[in-house]
């Protein structure tokens, strides 16, 4: 017997033995058919979360049969798959900075550029007196990935993470525990700053949202149809955030503390002016990624502003 999902069309056997090797090969196709560019690769990835193994033990299990249960697993995942809903949110969780992070529609899912930032960011942080506590803010830190991944890496940080969804606090709060750093981390609901009463920080680190208004419509469905708006609308000119951030975190950083944020694609000059214009920051640095996009800015604040 031949079953059919007519929204989807994938097609699977109830009957017979069905290897996982030939599951995967019509899964692949399905995918391809659909548009998705990854499709033999997520595929695979769904197979091991519908049957619960790691991506190794998958590839010696190839020519195994794949139960009944398990297919039905497999091909209720790759239908949402179809529907252009993105791996991490089936599966519930995205690899950064080699760590496995809860993700959920809540929260946008880290990307693999965004480890730019924990770089610089680190190698900021080396700059500062190795004898006291470092203190860093996380300015809507979403999934906690960047707060988690500092406080893992620096041992003597102590992170104020904030974000404005409660929701997204309680995903980043869970994955502070996951990594066991939740003793090193305070986490704030706050619309940027304004919850924000310290002043006294080394760091501020932030990835805001950045695209431009009229762009949302043209990313990828993955993206437009299934991440969070608020973490990806930067209004029109794509730099809303950025002026508050700027604006403001003079009054949150110790004298020669750090402004690190992330930046989109050749948006570099643009936040340089932002920059320079709000006056008591040292002249920005901008680094790019290994694509050789702008990809992070930093600028050092050269005294308090009590503005």
């Amino acid at each position: 017997m031949t079953c059919m999902d007519t929204d989807s069309q994938v097609v699977y056997s109830t009957s017979g033995p069905q290897t996982i090797r030939c599951v995967l090969v019509g899964a692949t196709q399905r995918l391809k058919a659909g548009g998705i560019d990854s499709a033999r690769l997520d595929a695979e990835v769904l197979m091991c979360h519908a049957i619960r193994v790691e991506k190794s033990q998958l590839y010696v299990s190839l020519d195994k049969p794949l139960e009944l249960s398990a297919r039905h697993r497999f091909g209720d995942l790759l239908i949402r798959r179809l529907h252009r809903e993105p791996i991490a949110y089936i599966t519930g969780c995205q690899e950064f900075w080699s760590l496995d992070f809860l993700v959920t529609p809540d929260v946008l899912i880290p990307r693999p550029e965004t480890e730019r930032l924990v770089e610089i960011s680190l190698q900021c942080a080396g700059a500062f007196d190795g004898d006291l506590p470092l203190r860093i803010v996380d300015i809507g830190t979403g999934s906690g990935a960047l707060a988690v991944t500092l406080a893992k890496e620096l041992p003597r940080a102590q992170v104020l993470a904030t974000d404005v969804s409660p929701a997204a606090l309680e995903i980043a709060r869970h994955n502070a525990a996951r990594h066991q750093v939740a003793d090193r981390i305070q986490f704030r609901a706050s619309n940027l700053f304004d919850s924000i009463r310290e002043h006294e920080f080394h760091i501020i680190v932030a990835n805001p949202p950045y695209v431009r208004r009229g762009e949302l419509p043209a990313l990828a469905p993955e993206v437009s149809q299934w991440e969070p708006r608020t973490a990806l609308d930067g209004g029109l000119d794509g730099l809303d955030y950025y002026r508050r951030i700027v604006g403001q975190g003079l009054r949150h950083l110790l004298p020669g503390g750090a402004l690190i944020m992330e930046i989109g694609a050749a948006m570099g000059r643009e936040i340089m002016e932002l920059l320079g214009a709000a006056g008591n920051y040292t002249p920005p640095l901008v680094y790019q990624d290994y694509a050789l996009n702008d990809r992070v800015i930093v600028a050092y604040a050269v005294s308090p502003n009590s503005a």
